[in-house]
C-alpha cells in the first residue's frame, strides 16, 4: 500500500500509554486516564468543530436565500456563533415546578454523550481512530439508537403537551428510519464481508464504494443521506421540534446550557452520520484511486488523509443543510408514508440485488 503523508496517531498513543504505564502501577487506573483523556480530546475537537458547523449553517442558508449572513460580529461574522454561546451562558436555566427534575436535567446529558460515543470507531485519518472496534458499523447502528431514549425523556419530564408532542413524534420518526439506515449500511457490509471501520475504509484502496458498487450501492447512499436526515430531526423533517405546531417540540421547556446541550447533539449528530457516509461510501480517509493507475494513485496519496476525510464528510453536510433551505416540511402522514411506502421496499430490494452483486463478484 502506498504511503500517505499525516501524522501517525498511533504512534503517539503507543508513547502516551508507555509513560502512563510506567507512572502508574495500577492497570485499571492506567484505561480510566486514557479514556478520560480520550474524552477531553474529543471536546477539545467537538466544541469548535460545532462552532463552525453553526456559522456554516448560517452561510448556507445566506447562500440558498441570496443575502449575505451573519457579517458584524467578527471578521465576515464568524464571532457570531460565539456571542450566541455566551449568551446561552448567561441565560438563566429554568426547570419547570410540575416536571420530572430528575429527568429534565438527565435527558440533554444522555443526548449529548450518545451522540459523542458513536464518534469512537470513526477513522479521522489514517491511524487515527478513537476504538477500531470489530463490530463497528453494529456499534455505531447500537448507540445511535439510544439517543431516542433522551429526548423521549425530555418530552415526558418537561409536563408540557407541546413537548411531550413533539418526543412522540421524535420517537416515531428516529425508530421508522432507522431501518432504512441501517439497511443502506447492511449493503457495504455484504460488499465487504465486514463490520469493522477500518477493513471497510482499506476495501477501498482500488476505488470508492459509491463507484465500484454500480447503482445499488448509489441507492443506498441516496437513501442513506434521506434517512439519515429525517433521523437527526432536521428539516425538510423536524416534525419534532415544528414552530407553527409545537413552539419547540420537545425541547420548548428547556434554556440556557441545557438548551446548549441539545443544539450541540445536533450539530454532532449531523457531523456523525455524515462522517459515517463518507466512511463507508467514499472511502473516508482513503485518496481517490482508480484500479491500477499507479501513477494517478500516487498523486493522490500526498494530499493528507485527514483532509480526504473532513472534505468529503463537509461535502455531505453541505447537502444535507441545503435540503434544509430547498424542501418544504413534511406532514407528519408524508413523512411516515416515504418510509414506510417508499424507502424500505426500496432498501429491501436493493439489500437483495447487493447481495446478488457481492455473490457474483459483479462489482469492480
Amino acid at each position: 500500500m502506498a504511503l500517505f503523508l499525516t501524522i501517525s496517531f498511533s504512534s503517539i498513543a503507543t508513547g502516551i500509554h508507555t509513560w502512563l504505564a510506567g507512572t502508574m502501577q495500577n492497570e485499571m487506573l492506567v484505561k480510566i486516564t486514557e479514556m478520560a483523556i480520550a474524552g477531553i480530546s474529543l471536546l477539545l475537537f467537538l466544541v469548535p468543530l460545532c462552532f463552525f458547523l453553526g456559522y456554516m449553517e448560517r452561510k448556507v442558508a445566506a447562500f440558498m436565500q441570496i443575502r449575505l449572513g451573519p457579517n458584524r460580529v467578527g471578521p465576515k461574522g464568524s464571532l457570531q456563533i460565539v456571542a450566541d454561546t455566551i449568551k446561552l451562558l448567561l441565560k438563566e436555566g429554568l426547570t419547570p415546578t410540575a416536571s420530572d427534575k430528575f429527568l429534565f436535567n438527565l435527558a440533554p446529558m444522555i443526548v449529548v454523550v450518545t451522540s459523542m460515543l458513536v464518534m469512537a470507531p470513526i477513522a479521522f485519518a489514517k491511524d487515527f481512530q478513537i476504538w477500531d472496534l470489530s463490530i463497528g458499523v453494529l456499534y455505531v447502528s447500537s448507540v445511535s439508537s439510544i439517543a431516542v431514549i433522551g429526548i423521549l425523556m425530555a418530552g415526558w419530564s418537561s409536563y408540557n403537551k407541546y413537548s411531550l408532542l413533539g418526543a412522540m413524534r421524535s420517537g416515531a420518526q428516529i425508530v421508522s428510519y432507522e431501518l432504512s439506515v441501517g439497511l443502506s449500511l447492511i449493503s457495504i457490509v455484504i460488499l465487504t464481508g465486514s463490520l469493522r471501520m477500518s477493513d471497510i475504509v482499506m476495501s477501498q484502496e482500488n476505488g470508492w464504494w459509491i463507484f465500484k458498487g454500480h447503482i445499488p450501492v448509489l441507492i443506498s447512499f441516496v437513501i442513506f443521506v434521506i434517512a439519515s436526515t429525517a433521523e437527526i430531526n432536521r428539516a425538510p423533517f423536524d416534525l419534532a421540534e415544528a414552530e407553527q405546531e409545537l413552539t419547540a417540540g420537545f425541547h420548548t421547556e428547556y434554556s440556557g446550557m441545557k438548551f446548549a446541550m441539545f443544539l450541540l447533539a445536533e450539530y454532532i449528530n449531523l457531523f456523525v452520520v455524515s462522517a459515517i457516509g463518507a466512511t463507508l461510501f467514499l472511502g473516508g480517509w482513503m485518496p481517490f484511486h482508480i484500479g491500477h493507475w499507479e501513477a494517478f494513485n500516487h498523486i493522490m496519496d500526498f494530499i493528507p488523509s485527514s483532509l480526504w476525510f473532513f472534505g468529503k464528510t463537509f461535502a455531505i453536510i453541505f447537502i444535507i443543510m441545503q435540503f434544509r433551505w430547498t424542501f418544504p416540511r413534511l406532514r407528519v402522514d408524508q413523512l411516515l408514508t416515504l418510509e414506510w411506502k417508499y424507502l424500505l421496499p426500496i432498501s429491501m430490494v436493493n439489500v437483495l440485488f447487493v447481495t446478488v452483486m457481492a455473490i457474483m463478484g459483479w462489482h469492480f
